[in-house]
């Protein structure tokens, strides 16, 4: 019902390495059978692994800049797939699993008037790493060893991928006089202000030592280890009279955790501004009207948004927007349906939607467009619950 407000590059456009990888996923996803899109899928990887010794950014801008929202998505598995399966070092017996841990941080201030950003440096990741092992995270390994930084999405995802690729190399491994690769790791701080929260999305990287072909990040579920280790986190991070609220997420790969991450933060985000607006408005109109639309946006990813808006017929000038991003492997219906899920689990019972894909700006006031349900052209409205 909602269509997808994202801009996508031309195929023909791309550089001729890209439009190779293009053009072996569309046709996997459009093979006949099983056996041919297998075939085509080895190529595929073979294709990338090669790409994941060589220039990062290239093979970001490559997944970034595919035609649909099915080819980046296939491409991501594949490359996904191909950093699986090369974590071996080799001629050793054992390889190197590079981790990452979503981190939803959640900061505010009661202090009117007062910001600033907390630092993002951990002084005891080694603390963390014993309570991951003592709960029998990542299948019980002991070798984990956990960075001292916080870092933002950026630092782990594709475009970094060859250059933390070398770090799953053991010296073993490496030809006489050669050095490890360096490691490093920028921190990310957590800004927070008076009077609001605001929800961060923060990575703690960490390696493990197996024998190869042990998946030591198969389960996605936060254990036992989930409770001590978020109460160490939280006091590794805060400081004085700034509240820290810290939802971890299990251990995955880079890729998995990056997506994983951006989206759990995307939902925490739409809970905070969900469960503020519906009790300010519950407090003084009466129950809220929920409409959610889809936007041109040129400063958001990919060049479009869903915008999520609740008011009430009794007050026309108050309304309260929420801007959903929408990220290179999300497909809009999904997205949709976690904000409907969300406002009906607030007891939200007047959700509409608009068809049709809608401006940034309302020519009146030059603000970002939010439909009310008495501005909602008639040829456009839907409801949905």
């Amino acid at each position: 019902m909602i269509p997808d407000p994202r801009t996508f590059a031309d195929e023909a456009s791309a550089p001729a390495s890209a439009r190779a990888l293009y053009a072996l996923a569309e046709a996997s996803l459009q093979a006949a059978t099983a056996q041919r899109s297998d075939a085509l899928d080895r190529e595929l990887r073979a294709a990338l692994a090669a790409r994941l010794e060589d220039d990062g950014t290239v093979l970001a801008a490559a997944v970034s800049g595919a035609p649909s929202v099915a080819v980046a998505r296939h491409l991501w598995r594949a490359l996904d797939v191909v950093w699986r399966d090369g974590a071996a070092s080799g001629g050793t017996g054992l390889a190197v699993t590079v981790f990452a841990l979503p981190l939803v941080i959640v900061t505010g201030l009661e202090t009117v008037g007062d910001e600033g950003a907390l630092p993002g440096i951990l002084e005891h990741p080694a603390k963390l790493a014993a309570i991951l092992g003592e709960f029998g995270a990542l299948k019980g390994n002991r070798t984990i060893a956990l960075a001292d930084v916080l870092v933002a999405a950026d630092a782990i995802d594709i475009a970094r991928l060859p250059e933390i690729h070398a770090w799953r190399r053991l010296p073993d491994a490496l030809a006489p006089r050669t050095a490890l690769s360096p490691r490093t790791l920028v921190p990310a701080p957590l800004a927070f202000h008076a009077a609001r929260e605001a929800v961060h999305l923060r990575f703690l990287v960490g390696t493990a030592i197996a024998k190869p072909g042990i998946d030591l990040l198969a389960d996605v579920d936060v254990g036992k280890w989930g409770v001590p280790f978020t109460q160490e986190l939280m006091r590794q991070v805060g400081r004085g009279p700034v509240s820290v609220l810290a939802l971890p997420r299990a251990p995955r790969r880079l890729l998995p955790a990056v997506s994983d991450g951006r989206a759990a933060q995307r939902e925490v985000s739409a809970q905070i501004f969900a469960s503020n607006a519906i009790r300010k408005l519950r407090g003084t109109v009466g129950e809220p009207t929920a409409v959610i639309s889809a936007h041109r946006a040129s400063d958001a990813p990919g060049g479009g948004e869903l915008r999520l808006s609740l008011s009430s017929p009794f007050e026309p000038r108050a309304a309260e927007g929420f801007r959903c991003p929408l990220y290179a492997l999300d497909r809009v219906g999904d997205v949709v349906s976690m904000l409907v899920d969300l406002l009906r689990d607030c007891r939200v019972t007047d959700i509409r939607a608009l068809a049709g894909v809608h401006a940034d700006r309302a020519a009146e006031t030059g603000l970002p467009l939010l439909f009310k349900p008495d501005t909602m052209p008639d040829s456009a409205r839907v409801t949905l619950h």
